[in-house]
């Protein structure tokens, strides 16, 4: 059930599927504005379209748990796939379906899930996305949706993006908005709806010939039905607020033949929560058409204004907002990856990632951890065949 999308990092299949590359655009353009709004694909090269196409499948398992109990098992295969029609011209989209089993965290040592005994639920989501190239100008629009057996979200997105004269530069501005409705199970909250838009601008500058860094700020606004009907007592305000900074900078290493990927995301949001991002990967190629790519990424987030603690339900206060889902407690954690590559001829490759991510109230930075709370651990698997044409 995804009444909750949206909140800050717990693994889940969604998260986790990152979306195909877009192909590489020439050297001298060194400019991929990707634009992040929710459920849409990030953007190509800024006035120059594609000149070929792309055709990725994708198949991730995933598994977490919690000290004697393990959790939520994810199974999700993904397509995706990005047409050029014309010089100027090209349609992507992409298709995940998600099959989950398992319950939900540790509830101060307890398991729960929809109905008390358990999650299964089916997800279907999908995107698809047309954008035309002009001189220096080009303009997405996209459409998505995702559906669950109580959960149907829809939304759409505007882009536009400038380039300057050399193409050293881009300017990225997007909207979107999503709609979802909700309709639990156990019937506490039927017929409910949440409305979100979101705004983002955004600069990709190449620095020079080898790194390239692009910022995006984003805000969303949205309103409607947040709580989670599955938590006891869970009870959320009916309107959210986002800001969001990300930055990424990569820089290509002669000397190795390498490129070192770095990222940071700041995000804050109505609700109290506050949480920082730090990633950095290697990307090193090897003979015989192989590349490995280790990384390593931190995040650590503060609780939410109206999380408490446990015992549950200490803290709670009727009419008043509360929650204990650890989701929106005070944490940190490690995730630690490693990307396998093989390109084969006439445009195939294939790619294997293993992932490890493990979770602590005591590992957050700046303040005290959320007390009371077992340690999370998941683990992914996900292998991909691609194909350009």
């Amino acid at each position: 059930m995804a009444a909750t999308d949206g909140e800050p990092d717990e693994p889940t299949a969604e998260r986790l599927v990152e979306p195909a590359p877009a192909p590489a655009s020439a050297a001298g353009a060194l400019l991929a504005a990707a634009l992040a709004l929710p459920g849409l694909l990030p953007a190509a090269a800024c006035g120059q379209a594609p000149d070929r196409g792309l055709f990725t499948a994708k198949y991730l398992d995933y598994r977490d748990w919690q000290p004697g109990a393990r959790r939520m098992d994810v199974t999700s295969p993904s397509f995706y796939a990005l047409i050029p029609f014309s010089d100027t011209l090209t349609v992507e989209g992409s298709l995940v379906l998600d099959a989950m089993s398992g319950a939900s965290p540790l509830f101060h040592n307890t398991l729960t899930g929809a109905s008390g005994v358990g999650v299964h639920d089916y997800r279907k989501a999908g995107d698809v996305k047309v954008t035309k190239y002009f001189d220096r100008w080009a303009i997405g629009v996209g459409a998505a949706m995702s559906t669950e057996h109580d959960y149907l979200s829809r939304a759409a997105s505007l882009d536009l993006r400038y380039s300057t004269d050399d193409r050293n530069r881009t300017y990225a501005f997007g909207i979107g908005g999503a709609s979802d409705h909700i309709d639990s199970e156990n019937l506490i909250a039927i017929g409910k709806t949440r409305h979100t838009l979101d705004f983002l601008v955004g600069i990709t500058q190449a620095l020079d010939a080898n790194a390239l860094v692009q910022s995006n700020l984003t805000y969303s606004r949205g309103h409607g039905y947040y709580s989670d009907p599955y938590k006891t007592l869970d009870t959320r305000p009916d309107a959210r607020r986002v800001l969001a900074w990300l930055t990424r900078f990569n820089r290509y290493v002669p000397s190795c033949d390498a490129t070192v990927k770095l990222s940071y995301r700041y995000l804050h949001d109505s609700f109290g929560v506050t949480s920082h991002v730090l990633e950095a990967a290697w990307r090193q190629p090897l003979p015989a058409g192989f590349a490995l790519t280790p990384s390593l990424r931190y995040y650590t987030q503060s609780a939410a204004d109206f999380y408490r603690d446990p015992p549950f339900p200490q803290g709670f206060v009727p009419g008043q907002p509360y929650t204990a889902d650890t989701r929106l407690s005070a944490f940190g954690a490690f995730t630690p990856a490693l990307r396998v590559e093989r390109l084969f001829a006439e445009g195939w490759s294939v790619d294997l990632t293993f992932a490890f991510y493990r979770q602590r109230s005591a590992w957050r930075i700046g303040g005290d951890g959320s007390p009371g709370l077992e340690p999370f651990s998941a683990r992914w698997i996900e292998a991909g065949v691609t194909k350009t044409f």
